[in-house]
């Protein structure tokens, strides 16, 4: 499937949604804002990521290389606690992989990785993120909202990512002189008791310049 025949007609302008983690590379073609690796989650991940207590859920904020992403996470869990099981292992597996290929993708090896549990209207205006680049993925709850239009103003027609599938924004950082139109927001949750996961990567350029705003391994 080329570029032009992923860029599906219900979608935003400029939103390449693919089947397969190597698309999302095509977020370094110059028509693509955003790029979507729709996967559906394994029902059993599913059901069990659902059913932990938000307590329970692991928490970060961390700057480290890709390469130690799959170690940090492994003591993440086991600090929180989480029992020993498939699905604790899926997760893991998962968020090092997507670092991985981000990493391969934006050509930098460090990263800032946050995983954070969301249970209010956290970010819930439009906007474009002052980053190169940027990777969501919802683990529980709903995801990311994005839509064409102007900064200020609730795009007229809002789209929502799959639920487990990652979406790569570029910044107003992105190295391009088209204006960028593309926005994206975090669901409002206010009322509906949902408890979100969500794993955020950043490429970092300067990890001199980055080193006092975290911990870097």
């Amino acid at each position: 499937m080329t570029l032009h025949q992923s860029l599906v007609r219900e979608q935003s302008v400029g939103v390449c949604v693919t089947s397969t983690p190597k698309g999302l590379s095509s977020i370094k073609d110059p028509r693509c804002s955003a790029a979507i690796w729709k996967r559906e989650p394994a029902a059993k991940f599913q059901n069990w990521i659902d059913s932990l207590y938000p307590v329970d859920l692991p928490r970060a904020r961390i700057m480290l290389r890709a390469e130690m992403v799959r170690d940090a996470m492994t003591d993440l869990v086991d600090a929180h606690a989480l029992s020993d099981c498939d699905e604790r292992e899926m997760l893991i597996d998962d968020i090092a992989a997507l670092a991985a290929m981000f990493s391969s993708i934006m050509e930098s090896r460090y990263l800032r990785l946050r995983l954070d549990v969301i249970e209010t209207n956290a970010y819930r205006d439009f906007h474009i993120d002052a980053v190169t680049a940027r990777l969501i993925c919802s683990y529980r709850g709903r995801a990311t909202q994005y839509g064409n239009g102007a900064m200020g103003h609730e795009p007229k027609d809002i789209h929502d990512v799959p639920t487990g599938s990652p979406i790569i924004l570029r910044g107003t950082s992105w190295r391009s002189t088209a204006e960028p139109g593309l926005l994206h927001r975090s669901p409002p949750l206010e009322g509906t008791g949902e408890t979100r996961l969500v794993l955020v990567l950043d490429p970092i350029a300067d990890i001199e310049a980055d080193e006092s705003d975290g911990h870097v391994h």
